[in-house]
């Protein structure tokens, strides 16, 4: 299951010991590791990046989660080198990239105390007993939460309610006349423009969403020449996993966006 891992550290050499077991647990096939970053807060409370959302130990261009992650938790330093911009549009989107909900980012809040360091990463995983004892064993606590469909969610939020504004308005507009009927027609006007926007962000979306399934494909297919023996087996079962989650959120966001798109052409 596709999960993103925080594990809090004492020190920064204990999170690079960490580091290092979740590429052990990679190498041997227990787990696959798409992207890794480390953060860490000083005596002020600052958070700096010690290394930014790489793409794990096998190349590939999935960092983007993680990165998002950095954004979530790192305030204005993070918003500036994670995946957005020091904005509340760019916090939304973070979210929306990572996956996760609001209380998976308190939540480590209340971990990443002044003075620690926080071990940041995307990963494939069956069971979550070989990371925890790895980490754990190098200091870590750790928090993990499967990426959801948040984006999903917020693109159907933002539809609806856009379709809803322009249907008021419509209705408002075909019992007024002369400045009042004019000033409702260019609401309606903006709004279906507004709602137009949101169809392309969805568009966009399922792009993104493609790429980043071809990605982690191409990813686990490194990591299966790799393989050997049963874990040949779990590895190829991973790679059905993320196509199958590719097509199922891709297909909904397809259908949402074309049923909106034909609304939209009356």
């Amino acid at each position: 299951m596709n999960k993103l891992l925080i594990a809090v550290f004492d020190n920064e050499t204990a999170a690079n010991t960490g580091l290092q077991a979740l590429h052990k647990l990679h190498a041997q096939g227990e787990i696959t590791v798409y992207a890794t970053g480390v953060i860490a807060k000083d005596a002020n409370g600052k958070v700096s990046l010690k290394q930014s959302a790489d793409s794990g130990p096998i190349g590939t261009g999935v960092g983007l989660a993680v990165g998002s992650l950095i954004g979530l938790l790192g305030g204005p330093m993070g918003l500036a080198v994670g995946a957005m911009t020091g904005t509340v549009v760019g916090a939304m989107r973070d979210f929306w990239v990572a996956g996760v909900g609001l209380d998976f980012i308190e939540e480590a809040e209340t971990l990443l105390l002044p003075g620690k360091v926080a071990l940041l990463a995307e990963i494939e995983e069956e069971w979550v007993i070989p990371v925890d004892t790895a980490l754990e064993a190098a200091g870590g606590r750790l928090l993990r939460r499967s990426r959801t469909e948040v984006s999903e969610v917020q693109f159907d939020h933002d539809i609806a309610a856009f379709q809803a504004e322009i249907k008021e308005l419509e209705s408002e507009a075909s019992d007024a006349g002369g400045a009042a009927k004019e000033k409702l027609h260019a609401k309606i006007a903006a709004a279906k423009g507004s709602l137009d926007a949101a169809v392309q962000r969805g568009q966009q979306r399922v792009d993104a969403l493609k790429q980043e399934a071809d990605a982690k494909v191409e990813a686990l297919k490194v990591q299966l020449t790799q393989a050997k023996g049963d874990m040949k087996a779990r590895i190829e079962e991973r790679v059905k996993h993320v196509k199958i989650a590719y097509h199922a959120r891709g297909a909904k966001l397809s259908q949402a966006w074309h049923l909106t798109k034909e609304a939209l052409a009356v």
